[in-house]
């Protein structure tokens, strides 16, 4: 098993995964592009895992509640995305796109739950190449997906639906 912090999350892999940090300068182009914080190669699948840690112990807690208004508002959108497609162009670019690849956002707020994130999850997916929202032609004509699952999630929703356990340390 491996396990990666980001911040003071924690989050565990399967035994088999390739997990690793991505969003560090070990790519070498903080400067043009954006980054998910993890990518996990498995067998089958990729994970892009992006984490916002709207409550972590050095956040100033006045910072919170904008934080928390600014993902409710989609203020946080245009990032979040831009972070899965400069992620997968680099990926891309150095030829390790060959498998479906999942973006799951992770959302480490107890004070947003299931009901707030649904609306955020269906909002991030339009903003995403997601191939079931293709339109035409481009459902006709394109032969690979970009994003094959989108979601978001908070501590306790990850959890429940995601094979890679969450806490905060």
């Amino acid at each position: 098993m491996t396990t990666l912090v980001e911040g003071n999350i924690q989050i565990t892999f399967p035994r088999g995964a390739n997990a690793r940090k991505f969003d560090d300068n070990s790519h070498g182009l903080s400067h043009c592009m954006k980054a998910v914080d993890i990518i996990v190669e498995l067998e089958g699948r990729v994970s892009f895992i992006e984490i916002k840690d709207f409550e972590h112990p050095r956040a100033p807690s006045e910072n919170r509640e904008a934080l928390i208004e600014d993902f409710q508002n989609e203020c946080l959108d245009h990032d979040l995305v831009y972070k899965f497609r400069d992620s997968f162009l680099y990926e891309w670019a150095c030829k390790r796109v060959d498998k479906p690849i999942d973006y799951w956002i992770l959302i480490a707020s107890e004070a947003l739950t299931k009901g707030h994130l649904g609306p955020r999850i269906e909002a991030i997916k339009k903003k995403l190449p997601l191939s079931e929202a293709l339109p035409e032609p481009a459902k006709q004509q394109w032969k690979r997906k970009i994003v094959a699952e989108c979601g978001v999630f908070n501590i306790s929703t990850w959890n429940k639906y995601l094979p890679y356990p969450v806490k905060r340390i």
